[in-house]
């Protein structure tokens, strides 16, 4: 089994719609079935939604050695960033774009995938 990355990629600013209370209820419910259908079938490894990139910081290596840079983020300027993400065991690309078509169907927007480099240990 090989691991992938399903991720979400998403745009901020006043042109996004905001959900309603209930809205968002009924999102978070198809978002809750869904990963219990993840672990069910023994997908699941682990899923994460992050901050906007106004909260990322990017360290960066000084140059001529000596002290790390760190400034504000995001590590690119972009019209979009990366919102959240499924880390899913399926047995090939194939499975895995068959979670990914069920992870568009509940949160409505594109998801990219991509497999994970074999591990040096196992």
């Amino acid at each position: 089994m090989a691991q992938y990355l399903l991720s979400l990629h998403t745009g901020e600013g006043p042109d996004r719609p905001q959900p309603s209370p209930e809205q968002m209820q009924a999102f978070m419910q198809r978002i809750d079935d869904l990963e219990s259908d993840m672990r069910a079938e023994g997908v699941f490894v682990f899923t994460g939604g992050l901050h906007g990139p106004d909260a990322a910081k990017v360290v960066r290596p000084a140059d001529g050695g000596g002290a790390h840079v760190v400034t504000d983020g995001p590590f690119v300027e972009s019209k979009e960033h990366l919102a959240g993400f499924y880390v899913v065991e399926a047995a090939d690309l194939d499975a895995a774009l068959e979670w990914a078509r069920k992870v568009v169907d509940v949160v409505g927007q594109a998801i990219e995938v991509r497999p994970f480099h074999a591990s040096r240990g196992a």
